[in-house]
């Protein structure tokens, strides 16, 4: 057994070879990876062809599948391409012969197919069995002269046969079809243009090898997609073409028919690059469906033999312009197009712009016209010398027969004529070879004719290898005759800007009235002015009650305050429409709202760019003024900032409509008026300034805009409803205690809950009032609040959560409110802060009432 082992110890020693994982993974990832590079997904910069592109045009040229020649089951191509060159799956040759053949995707198709070859809706190929298939004239051009030894040639799997490295390439076949491929580490993405302006571009770089980036601009204007579209966007084709990396926009082609005098329709006739047409069409429906447009009356896919047409009807008196913007702005009717010019240079992957591309195409060519001219000349010369042979022959024509009759066989009569006549083996192969005819007079002319012509193809193959001049000049000829033979007018055209499309969903929007309602608990609803005629009574939950309820415009926004000191912006048709009996939507599902956070007052909003203040107010007694415009947002999808709380405070009071006076009422009864004027005005995200000097435990229920000719109401925790006038306050300065307005009970005392003012129009009027307790609503008018003389008012309700007076129909007669100066914050942490109370010789502490209408201090 030891010997056993110690010849297997031997045997693992000399044939196994201890490596560490990461560095065969690094080694084998690293090898992948090349090939995956160089031959596989990226496009060699020469001829613009991927590997097995490359191998399917060859065999198809191979196999004889000219453009003008019978075509050949696709099937058999690809099997011929997999047995010989391509040792891969049939389906991924398949896949790109089909997609070469594809005059959506490809500018310049390559392969001619017959069949189901796909469609621009995204419908696949028939199976190869189905379809056939040759090469397109254009192929022919990436094709031509392959056979004189223009490119290198390497074996194929198998060692078996020989194939290609690169074609020779007529034309720069890479700009013209573009390319699209991802590997390890690299991608790239090249689009497609004009033949005709790609060709220009390189006779120009051949006339100035110094051209620059700028003056080849003027011969590629831009891509050229085989689809058509508008592309817009110079400055990013001036990028890409100049870096290899840019952007632009691509957008589809539009008009408008008139149907009738007021009803339109929007007719597509061309798609932007690599969009599928049908999922399009369906992407338009589905803003037709989800009520995203409402304007849109049809859409039809009417795609014939005659081209692309998508035909869109309107309703009528529907604004067709917009239409057309909102869909370039939601669906793929504009798309971004990136490019990222990579290709294989030298064998390495480059991101390269124009420039260099070109003039490795025009190396390229330089190398395929001499390997050419190589070839021919060796052909030329080589035949000259079997033409010379002959011409000399026709001198000695008797003497070189009877030789040839006495020799005893065609090696032999070969010898014999050589030592006699002096010619050389190939002349004398030529001459046994020659049939008696030939020696006829004419054809003797023929064969001086043919040693002029080869003297003349000779000397022009010399100048060409000899002089470079010449050889740019034959390669701008034939790039020039490919011009001629593939005649290519533009299809995409070009747009200097970007033309930035903005939409105001409020366009989409018919202007409707309908009714809003919004519970305490946050539940939300929208329905028809007829679902709440027709709703004997409103959908709510147990113990809720409605907070807001009133008849709307589909155009107004709803502004709505939170406790936590945030705001929820809600246009009208954005709430969801339903039954006036159904509970609505949770607050929570339209936009996220944080556990504990409550709706306070909401707000209707027509416009917002009215010269118009807001007053918030917190429970600490921090207040500010906010411009309505501060509020109008365009992204809503989350609670916003109203105003900046300190810990443990909260926002308890909104109001609107400024007027000169800012009333204050405290949880335990204290009321502070003070001028308008003193109150600064700040952005959202700041915080406010003290506005009440507070007592231990006391805290500020309500704060709100008032004239001196206003009443105001407020409610109590025990569900009564006090009135009082605002004239009878005395005003104070801001950051005071004020005076006290209600006796506060020992036992179940009367705390302030919410207040409104009361104006002489809305008295007039006897506007409605919305009070609310913490289980129930009650709607009632102002006449309704009054009450026999009793300092704790009337009862109204079982207790006290919510109180509203909707304002007047008709304009009130405001005061106008002075100018207002601007307070410096530090002037305002200052300010003298004045108890409202008195103190007797017999140390006895009195509190003021709003009786005493003079300041003591």
């Amino acid at each position: 057994m030891s010997k056993i082992d110690k010849k297997l110890d031997k045997f693992i020693e000399e044939k196994i070879e201890k490596v560490l994982l990461e560095d065969i993974m690094s080694s084998r990832f690293g090898r992948y990876s090349k090939y995956i590079i160089q031959d596989r997904a990226l496009p060699d910069a020469r001829d613009g062809l991927k590997p097995v592109q490359r191998r399917i045009l060859y065999a198809m040229g191979q196999m004889g599948l000219a453009f003008n020649k019978s075509y050949k089951k696709s099937a058999r191509i690809a099997g011929e391409v997999m047995g010989k060159y391509h040792p891969h799956g049939d389906s991924s040759i398949y896949e790109a012969m089909v997609r070469m053949s594809q005059d959506f995707k490809m500018r310049v198709p390559l392969v001619d197919m017959h069949g189901n070859n796909g469609s621009i809706d995204g419908d696949s190929a028939a199976a190869m069995r189905y379809t056939e298939a040759r090469l397109s004239k254009e192929a022919e051009f990436l094709l031509k002269d392959i056979d004189k030894r223009t490119v290198n040639f390497v074996p194929n799997f198998d060692d078996e046969e020989q194939e290609p490295t690169v074609l020779p390439a007529r034309f720069p076949n890479l700009l013209v079809n573009g390319a699209m491929g991802i590997s390890a580490g690299y991608a790239t993405k090249i689009p497609p243009h004009n033949l005709n302006e790609v060709i220009d571009a390189t006779i120009a770089l051949i006339d100035n090898p110094n051209i620059t980036n700028d003056e080849i601009l003027k011969y590629i204007k831009g891509p050229d997609f085989p689809t058509g579209g508008i592309v817009q966007g110079k400055a990013g084709i001036k990028e890409a073409l100049t870096t290899g990396s840019g952007k632009i926009i691509i957008r589809a082609k539009m008009n408008v028919e008139e149907m009738s005098k007021s009803q339109d329709r929007i007719v597509i006739t061309e798609i932007p690059y690599e969009v599928n047409k049908a999922d399009l069409v369906r992407q338009i429906d589905n803003l037709r469906i989800n009520n995203n447009i409402e304007d849109i009356l049809e859409i039809r896919d009417e795609t014939d033999q005659e081209g692309l047409r998508i035909a869109i009807d309107l309703k009528k008196g529907a604004d067709a312009q917009f239409i057309q913007n909102y869909l370039l702005k939601s669906s793929d009717l504009q798309v971004n197009y990136n490019y990222n010019m990579v290709a294989i240079l030298k064998h390495r992957p480059v991101l390269s712009g124009a420039f260099e591309l070109l003039k490795v195409y025009l190396e390229h060519q330089k190398e395929v016209v001499t390997n050419r001219s190589n070839y021919e000349l060796e052909r030329a010369t080589k035949r000259n010398h079997i033409v010379d042979g002959l011409i000399q022959m026709t001198s000695v024509v008797s003497e070189v027969i009877e030789e040839i009759r006495k020799s005893k066989n065609k090696a032999d009569s070969k010898e014999n004529i050589q030592k006699r006549f002096g010619f050389s083996e190939l002349q004398a192969e030529a001459i046994v070879m020659l049939q008696l005819y030939r020696l006829s007079t004419t054809d003797i002319q023929a064969l001086l004719d043919e040693k002029d012509t080869l003297y003349k193809e000779i000397t022009r193959l010399e100048q060409i290898l000899s002089n470079e001049r010449i050889l740019l000049k034959t390669i701008k000829s034939e790039l020039q005759e490919v011009q001629t033979l593939l005649p290519s007018p533009r299809r995409t055209e070009l747009e200097a800007e970007i033309e930035t499309i903005k939409i105001d969903e409020k366009d989409l929007i018919s202007d409707e009235q309908t009714y809003v309602a919004i519970t305490k608990d946050g539940y939300v609803k929208r329905a028809s002015l007829r679902s709440v005629v027709a709703s004997k009574e409103v959908g709510l939950k147990e113990n809720d009650a409605m907070l807001y309820e009133e008849e709307l415009n589909t155009l107004d926004t709803l502004l709505l305050f939170t406790n936590l000191g945030q705001y929820i912006y809600l246009p009208v048709y954005k709430i969801e429409e339903q039954k006036w009996r159904d509970l609505g939507v949770y607050i929570n599902n339209i936009v996220p709202t944080s556990k504990g956070e409550t709706i306070i007052r909401v707000l209707k909003v027509s416009d917002f760019s009215i010269d118009q203040k807001i007053l918030l107010t917190t429970k600490q007694g921090q207040m500010k003024q906010v411009n309505l415009a501060d509020f109008e947002v365009s992204r809503y999808n989350r609670p916003l900032r109203a105003m900046k709380l300190s810990k443990d405070d909260e926002l308890v009071s909104v109001d609107y409509n400024q007027l000169d006076n800012i009333v204050a009422i405290s949880k335990h009864g204290y009321v502070l008026r003070f001028d308008t004027e003193e109150l600064p005005v700040y952005g959202l995200t700041a915080g406010g300034v003290k506005s009440m000097a507070l007592a231990e435990g006391d805290e500020v229920a309500v704060a709100f805009y008032a004239k001196e000719s206003d009443d105001f109401y407020f409610l109590t925790s025990r569900g009564h409803i006090i009135k009082d006038t605002v004239l009878e306050l005395p005003k104070y300065a801001r950051n005071r205690r004020g005076i006290i307005l209600v006796d506060r009970i020992k036992t179940s005392p009367h705390f302030i809950i919410s207040a409104s003012r009361v104006s002489k129009t809305q008295i007039k009027e006897d506007v409605k009032v919305r009070i609310l307790s913490t289980k129930e609503a009650l709607i009632t008018t102002v006449s309704d609040l009054k009450y026999v003389a009793n300092k704790y008012g009337k009862k109204m309700v079982e207790d006290g959560y919510y109180l509203e007076i909707y304002p007047a129909e008709t304009e009130e007669k405001d005061t106008p409110v002075q100018p207002k100066k601007e307070v410096k914050k530090d002037d305002t942490l200052q300010a003298k802060v004045i108890e409202e109370t008195i103190q007797t010789k017999q140390n006895q502490k009195l509190r003021l009432s709003r009786l005493d209408l003079f300041d003591e201090e």
